[in-house]
């Protein structure tokens, strides 16, 4: 399979660890120049030793002016953007009775106005070189809810009805929109996740840890590497008549055709 992805200008947001930081490597290790953003500083310099010539940048994808900034430097370094790979922590856990405006507010631009955002700045060219590749990280929660992610679950399904909207939009240009899936993977969200149900129930992480891996049919947690082929998969030439999916990669979890 050629994926051709040798020189091909990638953008992965919030790519200095777990999902984020394996989609990068995926993308660095098939040939393409690979830019990452994320919050902190020690992290962005552990993600670059492992990728020499990497792009490693400071930068909240919450804020208008940081991705403003991102895009600029990715193209001052490199040129205009090929693939678009965004990705960002997930807002908190918590209960509908639980949330207040201002944390709806902050999901929202967190989730959806940073994807929007990126995606605007980046668009232009890529539909004028007819060839461009968007693509979401997002959650299996999209197909089926995630039992007390209200946040995620709602947020996210806003995202992806963006997405298949565009994908109709854009897809003569041969850019193509498409959004993976990831069920419970071993990243520091799942760690989240753990710790508030353990706190809650009044388990051990352990216990948690593993009851959540029995609802798996693959009986385990997934990792960020599993997910993040998928998405270099979907920015290849290989993907190139698919647009508009969103793809579960979950081990089975999502029981819905």
């Amino acid at each position: 399979m050629e994926l051709k992805l040798e020189n091909k200008i990638v953008l992965v947001t919030a790519g200095s660890k777990g999902i984020g930081l394996a989609t990068a490597l995926g993308f660095y290790n098939c040939g393409a120049k690979v830019a990452i953003c994320g919050r902190s500083q020690d992290k962005l310099d552990a993600a670059a030793a492992q990728m020499p010539g990497c792009l490693a940048m400071i930068g909240d994808v919450s804020k208008a002016e940081d991705i403003d900034q991102l895009i600029a430097a990715v193209t001052k370094e490199f040129g205009p953007i090929d693939i678009l790979v965004n990705n960002a922590g997930g807002p908190p856990p918590g209960l509908f009775a639980d949330l207040a405006d201002e944390h709806w507010e902050q999901a929202i631009e967190l989730t959806l106005m940073s994807v929007i955002r990126a995606t605007r700045l980046v668009l232009p060219h890529m539909r004028t070189q007819k060839w461009g590749r968007i693509i979401n990280i997002s959650s299996s929660g999209v197909k089926q809810p995630v039992p007390n992610l209200t946040l995620s679950n709602s947020i996210r399904m806003a995202v992806l009805g963006w997405a298949k909207t565009l994908a109709n939009q854009v897809a003569a240009d041969n850019v193509l929109v498409n959004t993976v899936c990831p069920g419970f993977t071993q990243t520091d969200r799942i760690a989240q996740i753990l710790e508030q149900q353990a706190t809650a129930s009044g388990k051990s992480i352990d216990e948690v840890a593993a009851a959540l891996a029995a609802q798996v049919p693959m009986q385990r947690i997934g990792q960020p590497e599993e997910i993040a082929n998928l998405a270099v998969f979907l920015g290849s030439e290989a993907a190139s008549y698919m647009t508009g999916t969103a793809i579960q990669v979950d081990g089975g979890s999502v029981q819905s055709f």
